[in-house]
């Protein structure tokens, strides 16, 4: 088949989205990613929460039908690589009963930390299954060989249903030593020689601690984490900067307003009272601005996004700014020339309209100048971005309005003459008015460039494209993680997609 006749064949859509508009299907794995990627259970503009469980769970078991193997793949990336819990923990459930081998061979993988299994664990239970029968059980009891004394302290009594307690009463795990023995007797609430647990007996101790000073030589010699400390008593300002300096990165910036709320910042008044709260900012700027530490602790530039808009004191406001820049910085450049477009109808708006402004302004800022950025309604508005200002302040003149025509944009790119190597779209699909996309994009490569790559950031559940399969120069992108634009950048040189990426990651051979 020539080249021309590929750029005119038309592939017929063979749905309809949500609005009514003509959409086509993805693969089956591509519809499981989209799934796993984008659908929380929340509600979405075009669907309320009980429609998305029910078309979660379809599409779970059709997966597990057509490619458990896949299926047991797809889990690992969605926890691993989309930060995801709930869609991959409600699919590891389904896997557990039809194909135990693959279960055992991901269960560590998508159960990470003690409040995924008291999720896991709530959702079998959910299901009428119990405790999910022996192939459950064996894997809890591997899991739970390996908690800690800083798990305990952490999650015990912290999940959904089930705390750790729970779970060793229930499954019964066999302790491998005299110290994990009163490790599980101390979880269950019964009494435990606590001597080879220093962590414990701090934690203990700091219950009947009467003063500041014994709290926090408690806090110090048992290491103890915030959220043991917070739940065991209510913190004074000098406990809350105790434990500001212990705080895990991503701790820190979820705590940030707790601490201006509790005095952390004040200034106000004395010399001395102005000199630490300068101390205490330009540590939170230490912290937060540690790229390496940043990448280690997997915080997304999303997440600093929300915090500043939460965010009142200004020095603060300025640190997190500077955040979202920085976490920017250990991705890939993006080879070529790029369009980028942002859709701000009205279905986009709120957190997708807010992420989706950072993604595309960060993007910009990648190209170093090579790109052009444009929002689209069912108008198409050059956004004027700036490579000085912060990415932070952009994006809050960005609003949501109107209607959707995803083909706008291309039809301006189409008129202007305007080469790019690739175009990206952020988008939620939901084209309601105006030319479709793919009919646009056809008619760009025919008379503009006919090698254009496009990628299709979707951001949410719904089980529609602008796209056919067969086009094999357009990728989609699901959800929001810091591997996306890594993906991008290799995608446009020349790598698989998404389902190719999730088709290389290794199962355990014994289970196959």
């Amino acid at each position: 088949m020539s080249q021309a006749k590929k750029l005119f064949d038309r592939p017929t859509p063979s749905i309809s989205n949500r609005e009514g508009y003509k959409a086509y299907n993805r693969s089956v794995e591509e519809e499981y990613i989209q799934l796993l990627m984008t659908n929380t259970f929340a509600n979405t503009f075009y669907a309320d929460s009980n429609q998305l469980i029910a078309e979660a769970r379809s599409m779970h078991e059709m997966m597990l039908e057509l490619d458990a193997e896949f299926m047991a793949r797809a889990l690992v990336f969605a926890r691993n690589e989309g930060f995801m819990r709930m869609q991959p923990l409600f699919g590891l459930a389904l896997l557990s009963k039809a194909r135990p081998d693959l279960f055992a061979a991901v269960f560590d993988r998508v159960v990470r930390i003690p409040s995924d299994l008291a999720d896991f664990l709530t959702i079998l239970r959910g299901m009428g299954r119990g405790q999910g029968g022996r192939a459950v059980k064996r894997q809890v009891n591997r899991f739970l060989a390996g908690v800690s004394e800083y798990w305990a302290l952490k999650y015990n009594g912290r999940g959904r249903g089930f705390s750790l307690g729970d779970v060793i009463a229930t499954a019964h795990p066999k302790p491998q030593n005299e110290q994990q023995r009163q490790l599980y007797r101390y979880l269950c609430g019964q009494n435990a020689d606590l001597t080879g647990l220093p962590q414990l007996q701090a934690l203990e101790q700091l219950k009947q601690a009467k003063t500041d000073e014994e709290r926090l030589q408690q806090i110090r010699a048992g290491k103890l984490p915030y959220e043991t400390v917070t739940s065991t008593l209510q913190p004074s300002r000098r406990v809350w900067i105790e434990l500001m300096q212990q705080m895990p990165a991503f701790a820190l910036l979820r705590h940030l307003n707790t601490l201006h709320r509790q005095g952390v910042f004040n200034g106000a008044g004395t010399h001395k009272a102005r000199k630490l709260k300068t101390q205490h900012i330009d540590y939170i700027r230490s912290r937060l601005h540690d790229i390496e530490a940043l990448r280690k602790a997997k915080i997304l530039p999303f997440r600093f996004a929300r915090a500043y808009r939460e965010m009142e004191l200004p020095e603060l406001r300025d640190i997190l700014a500077e955040a979202v820049e920085l976490s920017f910085n250990n991705l890939p450049s993006m080879p070529g020339r790029t369009a980028i477009f942002l859709d701000i109808s009205g279905s986009m708006s709120g957190e997708y309209l807010q992420t989706g402004s950072i993604f595309a302004l960060a993007l910009y800022k990648k190209t170093s100048g090579n790109s052009l950025f444009w929002t689209f309604d069912t108008l198409v508005q050059d956004a004027r971005p700036s490579h000085n200002e912060s990415i932070m302040k952009q994006a809050e003149r960005i609003h949501a309005r109107g209607g959707t025509d995803t083909g706008a944009p291309v039809r301006e790119l189409i008129r202007q003459k305007y080469k790019v190597d690739q175009i990206i779209m952020i988008t939620d699909e939901q084209q309601n008015t105006g030319s479709p996309f793919y009919r646009e994009l056809q008619t760009y490569r025919h008379s503009v460039n006919r090698d254009a790559k496009a990628f299709i950031i979707d951001i949410a559940p719904y089980r529609s494209a602008m796209t056919p399969p067969e086009d094999m120069n357009t990728f989609y992108v699901y959800g929001w993680s810091d591997t996306v634009l890594s993906f991008i950048a290799q995608a446009s040189r020349g790598f698989g997609g998404m389902v190719k990426t999730v088709q290389q990651i290794q199962l355990e051979a014994d289970s196959l």
